[in-house]
């Protein structure tokens, strides 16, 4: 089993890479399976229904979400019918949505979960636990299991890579738009890598127009965030994955610096 993971996407910029790169990658890497974070998707915070469908036309299968989960309020219009965006599972249980979702593609299945961290985070249920029980659940179903952990903290994102190794393919973090150099196996089988990066703009400071950062930076007033302009980069991660026994057998990094119009 063949999985691309593409890093948070982050507006416009973002989703014009993935147009351009996924279909080419889907037949070189022979995918069977894209997953990508995309609560950035929609001008650098959120998503809409258009922008969602735009993704899958692009070829991803899955798209996961964050602490943006909500920040389109049209989001509540969509997420309960579309069962291939999941939002972080460890939100309240009466929240809409879903935190996991089970992909099926060539006879193969494989189980997408969410969790969000809660180091310098939104203050909701505990990832580790919330995983045993979703864990519990999805065994039921398949036992390829992939989880999306967006997080602040590299700590809590390797740490919760070890709690469950053995247990899920990948662990694979999102949200501070910087891909790490940290990918490896883990001794149980469990492929991570503490970010998967951005795909977004790369002349900007993690997606944002660079001086408008600066300045925030020097004089500590607010400022509105607009999208960077220039060159796109392009980050995900690559998963080869033994779908009988639900381990990882390889995990690579693609970054990749676009001109895009």
């Amino acid at each position: 089993m063949n999985i691309l993971f593409i890093g948070d996407i982050y507006g416009n910029p973002g989703r014009k890479a993935v147009k351009e790169c996924v279909p080419q990658l889907r037949k070189e890497l022979e995918i069977d399976f894209c997953i990508a974070n995309g609560e950035n998707s929609a001008a650098g915070s959120g998503i809409t229904y258009i922008i969602a469908q735009e993704l899958y036309k692009s070829g991803v299968d899955c798209i996961t979400m964050g602490n943006h989960t909500w920040s389109k309020k049209e989001i509540l219009n969509f997420i309960d019918s579309d069962d291939k965006i999941v939002r972080p599972a460890n939100y309240p249980a009466n929240v809409p949505g879903r935190g996991h979702t089970v992909l099926k593609s060539k006879g193969m299945e494989l189980a997408v979960l969410n969790l969000m961290g809660r180091v310098y985070m939104d203050s909701i249920e505990c990832p580790f636990l919330t995983a045993d029980r979703e864990i519990q659940e999805i065994k039921r179903k398949t036992k390829v299991i992939f989880v999306d952990m967006h997080a602040e903290a590299t700590s809590e994102k390797i740490a919760l890579a070890w709690y469950l190794d053995g247990r899920v393919c990948c662990l694979a973090g999102t949200h501070t738009h910087v891909q790490t150099a940290d990918e490896r196996i883990l001794p149980f089988g469990t492929g991570m890598i503490s970010d998967a990066g951005m795909t977004g703009p790369y002349d900007g400071v993690i997606g944002v127009e660079k001086e408008l950062i600066i300045e925030r930076f020097i004089n500590r007033m607010p400022q509105k965030f607009e999208v960077a302009k220039g060159k796109v980069q392009f980050n995900a991660v690559y998963l080869e994955v033994d779908e009988k026994t639900g381990k990882c057998l390889k995990i690579e990094r693609i970054s990749r610096v676009l001109e895009l119009n």
